[in-house]
């Protein structure tokens, strides 16, 4: 029998070695990966690790950890209490109010959750028109005599948003406060990042990147953690907040003006007491990311000699809060629902509790219908929402397809006659877990008929997805929808 060579001890040290470390990780993985951590995520990650352990071990700890460092989150619950305290009292929660008998408990989940009350005397005003939109807002700025708060997860300098940007420029230089929030990751992937910096700062504009990657100034979270939110302030009296961004309606990049893809979107302008609250809003991403409180400009709601008719409540959320915020609010306006619900999303991949939300109500005789984009920038995104539709047209749900090139970014729902939701959520597990939103409650029949004229609108232009065509698609397509629909669930 030959004698072994020199090496071959060594080499089966390292194998045994190998397999120890193996062995470890995926006992680690099991101990580990489950806490804290809703199932379908648990095991996409389990299965990650152990088909690619390496791999997977290294974006675990990368990307694994769904929540903001401890210091923003302390921060975040210190804002909260300063909310609640100046609010105390301001609720309008009230069983002789004419609301649907359900709207009391979700009023107050909300107030429970993002601590804000729901508040009275409020005007709301759609704007669908994307270039018309930056033009409007750039007309609240130039009437700006205070200050002008400015919030947004992407802001780029290009001839469509160079009106809003000359706007902040002449505001400052006439001497009002201008603070201007970026998301780092968001706007730094996007043409024009440098030129628009420049900008703000050769203007005299305060701005800062929120939830910066930065090494070298000691700068980390989860880089995937972004702060999704859009929204205006100005001089606490005018609000604008909803799904876009500032921006050209290509996203300035040639694959998007290859293919002529167009963005669709939906903000609103809000008058009276409710803008305080869209202003805490800023004023906790401000403290975040700058350790300065803005206590001059505190929340204060005050109904009186208010312009409108609405009650509005806004609902922060994101990793620095304890619960999904926005997932509980759209859940309980989904079982609460008693003749329709219509919902617009850009990405919509639901986790099982809303998928069930959602088929349930269609299932108990609630008219249910959902706006998507025919077909989507973002193909993983995509094919993991595609992989939802056959359920959801069994349960009796209808899918209207948004045509290209336009990509519907909107976000919104209704329910009902009386209730309408906007603003920068997704209904995707992104939004729910990993980026911090606004949503906006408003309770009032005018502003849900101004709602549905927009899904009217959507409907005419919309294809209506049917149960027979879906289930004739490639099988190719339905190897890509449950490959998405895996990675969807690594929050």
């Amino acid at each position: 029998m030959p004698a072994l060579p020199e090496w071959a001890p060594s080499l089966t040290a390292s194998a045994v070695a190998l397999l120890v470390v193996d062995l470890v990780v995926r006992l680690t993985a099991i101990a580990v990966v489950p806490v804290n951590r809703r199932p379908s995520s648990a095991l996409a990650w389990l299965l990650t690790i152990f088909f690619i352990p390496y791999v997977g071990v290294i974006a675990f700890l990368v990307i694994g950890n769904p929540k903001l460092p401890r210091a923003r989150r302390r921060k975040q619950r210190e804002i909260n209490q300063l909310i609640l305290d100046s609010t105390r009292g301001m609720d309008l929660v009230s069983t002789e109010h004419p609301w649907p008998p359900w709207l009391a408990g979700i009023v107050e989940l909300n107030r429970n959750l993002g601590s804000m009350p729901l508040v009275g005397g409020n005007s709301a005003q759609l704007c669908g028109d994307y270039d018309e939109t930056i033009r409007a807002m750039a007309r609240s700025v130039d009437a700006a005599t205070h200050h002008v708060h400015v919030e947004f997860y992407l802001m780029t300098l290009d001839p469509t948003s160079e009106p809003f940007f000359e706007a902040l420029r002449s505001a400052a230089r006439r001497g009002v406060r201008v603070r201007v929030l970026i998301d780092h990751l968001g706007a730094i992937r996007y043409p024009g990042y440098r030129r628009t910096v420049r900008f703000l700062e050769d203007c005299g504009i305060e701005w800062h990147p929120m939830l910066p990657v930065q090494l070298h100034k000691l700068k980390y979270q989860r880089p995937d953690l972004r702060n999704h939110r859009k929204l205006l302030v100005v001089d606490g009296d005018v609000a604008w907040v909803g799904s876009q961004n500032v921006i050209d309606r290509s996203y300035d990049r040639r694959g998007n003006v290859r293919r002529g893809l167009q963005w669709q979107d939906l903000m609103v302008r809000l008058e009276g007491p409710v803008v305080s609250g869209v202003d805490a809003i800023f004023i906790t991403d401000w403290y975040s990311e700058t350790d300065e409180l803005l206590e001059a400009e505190r929340p204060e709601v005050s109904p009186e000699g208010s312009p409108g008719r609405l009650e509005c409540q806004v609902v922060p959320s994101g990793p620095g809060f304890e619960g999904e915020n926005n997932l509980k609010l759209f859940n309980a306006l989904f079982y609460s629902a008693q003749r329709r619900i219509s919902i617009t999303s850009p990405y919509f991949v639901p986790d099982e509790s809303m998928l069930n939300a959602i088929t349930t109500a269609a299932e108990r005789g609630v008219e249910v219908e959902l706006f998507v984009s025919e077909h989507g920038d973002q193909a993983l995104v995509h094919y993991a929402e595609c992989s939802y539709y056959e359920e959801l047209l069994r349960a009796g749900v209808r899918i209207h397809r948004y045509p290209a090139p336009y990509v519907l970014h909107a976000k919104h729902l209704t329910v009902d006659e009386e209730v309408g939701v906007i603003g920068s959520s997704n209904m995707d597990m992104r939004s729910f877990l990993l980026d911090l939103e606004l949503t906006l409650m408003v309770c009032g029949r005018s502003f849900a008929d101004d709602l549905r004229r927009v899904e009217d609108d959507y409907r005419r232009r919309c294809t209506e997805l049917t149960l027979e065509q879906w289930l004739a698609r490639s099988r190719t397509h339905v190897i890509k929808e449950n490959l998405a629909r895996l990675t969807s669930a690594l929050q």
